[in-house]
């Protein structure tokens, strides 16, 4: 069953379409958790807006496929998220507190992942002057050196009074698990594990997306899977075992002919070589589209490869026909830019990226419908073939 979007404005008359499979979401999220095994807590990692597929509609699906505990990035997003999940979930906060927030976030009921010294020292003050215990999470640096308190820090908070919170849990994030063989995986699980047994009564995650892929000495008492769940690739030098879920397309607003010799777009980097055929689409990099992405990326119709020519424009990109039979592309057909032939992860690499920022970059200018079924042309395993 398919539903139109409801959220953002201006998409009535878009020309381009994102297609989110929210049960390919509800399966990615199954195959995880049964990965991990029933000893094992799967969360699900729905921070920017559930990396730019709106977490109003994925969280919800998660929930229904079994998943309880949600991660977000900043205390809004969880207020946010609170609105469209039932009373029985956990919701944990990534980034700490800004300074100012922690009595609205002890009032929603959400938990911080505190990261510094100030952090603990905030919410404990905070616990203070509610008379109660808060529940918290310690995130401590294992070696990534972004967020989370230094082994020197938290050797220091055994002369400190954190009696006033429940420190459920202590995490730390893998810098390199997308790439099994790096030697920073084993130097920061054995950082971890040693930081903490600091903390004996508490829970322990380390494992993201990838990290569960590592193996089950990583896997601990819960795993923080946020890409795996969309659709990325976890394991990038293996086939993918996750399903697909969104599906690009967009429409063709005009068609040309040139001759050889014509340039092609801004700063005239694409030169025809002979009579040639193009086609220009209606996306561009303001739709998330990288401009990198020109001259060398390609899309598809009908299952035949289609070169983009010259650089990607604000709203529109050109393509070259080549040997596509004359008719059988028209004004207003609808173009693949991912889906069968082109998974999500092979285009972020066609421009230079990576996948996990193309989806979060993909704009509000799309029409966007939600399909609760999988469609069985494009939810092959990426490099699969459209029917």
């Amino acid at each position: 069953m398919l539903a139109p979007w409801t959220g953002g404005t201006g998409t009535r008359h878009a020309s381009a379409v994102l297609t989110i499979d929210l049960e390919a979401i509800s399966r990615n999220y199954r195959l995880l958790a049964e990965r991990v095994g029933p000893g094992v807590t799967c969360a699900g990692v729905v921070k920017a807006d559930a990396y730019g597929l709106g977490a109003d509609r994925v969280a919800p699906a998660l929930y229904r496929a079994g998943c309880r505990t949600f991660f977000v990035a900043h205390l809004d997003e969880g207020l946010d998220l609170q609105t469209h999940l039932a009373r029985d979930v956990t919701i944990y906060v990534l980034n700490g507190l800004p300074s100012g927030s922690e009595r609205d976030c002890a009032e929603a009921g959400i938990i911080p992942v505190l990261n510094s010294r100030e952090q603990l020292e905030a919410w404990s003050d905070q616990a203070r002057q509610r008379g109660r215990i808060l529940p918290a999470v310690i995130q401590v640096d294992s070696g990534m050196s972004r967020l989370g308190m230094s082994p020197r820090e938290v050797a220091e908070l055994s002369g400190k009074d954190t009696s006033v919170l429940d420190i459920q849990m202590v995490m730390s994030h893998l810098a390199c698990a997308d790439t099994p063989e790096h030697p920073a995986n084993a130097h920061q699980l054995a950082a971890f594990q040693a930081l903490a047994k600091r903390f004996p009564a508490a829970r322990q995650s380390l494992a993201n997306s990838s990290g569960i892929f590592l193996g089950r000495n990583y896997h601990h008492d819960l795993v923080r899977p946020g890409a795996a769940l969309y659709g990325l690739n976890p394991h990038p030098a293996q086939s993918n075992p996750m399903l697909p879920v969104v599906r690009l397309t967009a429409q063709v607003l005009q068609m040309r002919e040139v001759a050889a010799g014509a340039h092609v777009g801004y700063g005239w980097s694409f030169r025809a070589t002979k009579p040639t055929r193009l086609a220009t689409l209606a996306i561009g990099y303001a739709d998330g589209l990288q401009r990198a992405f020109g001259n060398g990326g390609a899309v598809y119709f009908r299952g035949r490869r289609l070169a983009v020519a010259g650089r990607v424009s604000m709203d529109s990109l050109t393509v070259d026909l080549g040997d596509l039979p004359p008719g059988m592309l028209a004004r207003g057909s609808q173009v693949e830019i991912i889906g069968g032939h082109q998974s999500l992860d092979a285009l972020a690499a066609a421009a230079g990226t990576i996948g996990y920022e193309m989806l979060t970059s993909l704009g509000q200018r799309y029409e966007r419908i939600y399909s609760d079924e999988i469609d069985v042309r494009w939810t092959a395993r990426s490099g699969g073939t459209v029917r």
